[in-house]
């Protein structure tokens, strides 16, 4: 099958039809975040051009994530089994726990090779303006986690965003975790304001682990 040069721009003039296949992959695509219209319908010609075995190795790739991948029950990052590798790993150091926003701020954390103790993955931060608040974060799970382990953990480095969100969530953590009479840390200012931590250079976010403060 072969294709003109210029791609149609799908909307009014949209040749396929509204419900159409490939109008429907475009829209697919456009729902993902960071994916615009032109970008959309580029990824949908791509597939459409592929060897059929390729978008069959994508959509049972999709598949096997909303089937197979599941939150550890200890940290909450998204892992295959439970615990999770980092939480069943016996060589972290298990006085130090790091909490973060998003899972990809793990991985973001574990490129820098400075980081050796355990993560929770809060799964966002409170935003009252977008009606999250601390219900809808894992939070309960973390404090439960503290509480029973018998003082196993000496140090919460609250690693969220240094966004307005980030800081609040950061200083309302401060609260709870103090009332356990652990020590919290906060990372040092190594990320600019308003960044976060998942596009941060591992020069960045190494300096921002080493220089954390007390909070």
């Amino acid at each position: 099958m072969t294709f003109g040069d210029q791609e149609p721009i799908l909307g009014s003039s949209n040749p396929y039809g509204g419900s159409s296949p490939i109008n429907r992959l475009v829209s697919a695509f456009h729902m993902l975040p960071g994916i615009g219209p032109r970008s959309a319908q580029r990824l949908a010609y791509h597939v459409l051009r592929s060897p059929a075995s390729e978008a069959q190795e994508l959509a049972n790739a999709l598949l096997d994530v909303k089937e197979n991948i599941i939150l550890c029950t200890s940290c909450q990052n998204l892992a295959s089994s439970s615990p999770c590798s980092l939480c069943d790993d016996s060589g972290r150091s298990q006085d130090l726990l790091c909490v973060v926003e998003e899972p990809l701020d793990v991985v973001a954390i574990e490129r820098t090779g400075d980081f050796k103790g355990n993560y929770h993955v809060l799964h966002g931060v409170i935003a009252p303006r977008s009606g999250v608040g601390p219900e809808d974060l894992k939070i309960e799970e973390l404090m439960n986690r503290l509480r029973i382990s018998d003082n196993t953990f000496k140090e919460v480095i609250v690693a969220t965003n240094p966004s307005t969100e980030g800081e609040a969530t950061a200083l309302y953590l401060a609260q709870l975790i103090h009332s356990l009479d652990l020590k919290v840390t906060r990372l040092a200012r190594g990320l600019p304001t308003g960044s976060d931590v998942e596009y941060a250079d591992i020069d960045t976010l190494g300096r921002a682990l080493e220089f954390r403060h007390e909070i």
